[in-house]
């Protein structure tokens, strides 16, 4: 365990009283607005913080969440969902609360969750991360009571390098499998960090000299990308791969693919090639999930530990309540802190 964090200060007030966000089966319920966050299952009125599919699922009655990552739940959701758009820091009432959502900095389109009632705020980060993302809107700290986090990569060893060094490195090792007549299958996320590659390679396109900048997409990705593209984003061109020509070759390529993909007979047509995967599970240097591939670039869109505590400091909750992941070195931390701080359940 690490020593308490100095940047963090004591609690100076009582802890507000439980209970304006609960753990229910469905899901983060809301009893005050009458409302969920991300369930789990179908439910009458649902905020939802981002389009992944742990987070937006179809069946509800109605949906909020921030217009720029409207395109987005749209394929997430289907074209029937009826979904209302709102603008960053716009409030609503629900119930006997206000709520507004503000950028989290997790993909295009990603929200937390403000909710005031009677003056006491909670705050549900849903999955942000601090670093900068050219392909989606940075996070806004929020000043709270109460703030629920996640914890994804709640431990010490979890710092991310900067951005701009990984994108670095898979430059260098793009340009390496050119050399070598392989193509590079880089494996990532399909929604949110193949489009966050993609753009920070669009940043550095003067350094593609000699390069093919035409990036093969997976299919899956495809519908994707072009919601990023309808909502402004600027990235590298894409070519989304099918049944390609016999003798098509994919040597030089950079190819974007999903983790899923590897192993499958989809592969075959890119060989020979090498495999990377961009990921903050690439972090781990002995992890399981490292030795499966070639490369390993560790790159997030979840805050790492020095991010969670800048975070917690930043929103100047007296309470702080922890989901989705492990957070017990988090929960210590804090607690030697003089904030409570306890799992969500």
């Amino acid at each position: 365990m690490s020593p308490p964090s100095p940047a963090i200060a004591a609690a100076p007030s009582p802890v507000a009283a439980p209970g304006l966000v609960v753990l229910r089966p469905e899901g983060l319920y809301c009893p005050a607005g009458d409302f969920h966050i991300d369930p789990a299952k179908p439910v009458p009125r649902a905020v939802i913080t981002h389009a992944h599919g742990d987070h937006a699922r179809r069946g509800c009655g109605r949906y909020w969440a921030a217009a720029s990552g409207l395109g987005l739940l749209r394929e997430r959701l289907g074209r029937g969902a009826q979904i209302e758009a709102l603008p960053y820091g716009h409030a609503m009432k629900l119930g006997r609360t206000q709520v507004s959502l503000h950028p989290a900095g997790h993909m295009l389109g990603s929200a937390q969750v403000r909710i005031d009632c009677a003056g006491e705020v909670w705050v549900v980060s849903g999955d942000y991360k601090r670093e900068p993302d050219p392909s989606c809107e940075a996070f806004q700290p929020q000043r709270c009571d109460v703030f629920v986090t996640e914890t994804t990569f709640a431990r010490p060893g979890f710092r991310w390098p900067a951005p701009a060094t990984v994108i670095d490195e898979v430059l260098g090792w793009w340009r390496d499998c050119a050399e070598r007549g392989a193509a590079a299958v880089l494996f990532c996320y399909a929604a949110g960090k193949a489009q966050r590659i993609l753009a920070e390679l669009y940043l550095r396109r003067a350094a593609l000299d000699g390069l093919d900048a035409n990036v093969a997409l997976h299919p899956a990705m495809t519908p994707l990308v072009k919601a990023y593209r309808q909502a402004g984003i600027a990235m590298l061109d894409t070519q989304p791969v099918g049944a390609p020509p016999r003798g098509t070759t994919f040597a030089g390529r950079l190819v974007l693919a999903p983790p899923g993909a590897a192993g499958t007979s989809w592969m075959r047509r890119f060989e020979p090639y090498s495999s990377a995967f961009a990921s903050g599970w690439m972090g781990q240097v002995d992890g399981e999930r490292r030795q499966r591939y070639a490369r390993g670039f560790t790159l997030s869109d979840h805050a790492d530990w020095e991010g969670l505590l800048r975070t917690i400091r930043e929103t100047g909750a007296r309470r702080v309540l922890t989901m989705h992941g492990d957070s017990d070195v988090l929960i210590t931390e804090l607690r030697a802190a003089g904030i409570e701080a306890e799992p969500l359940a």
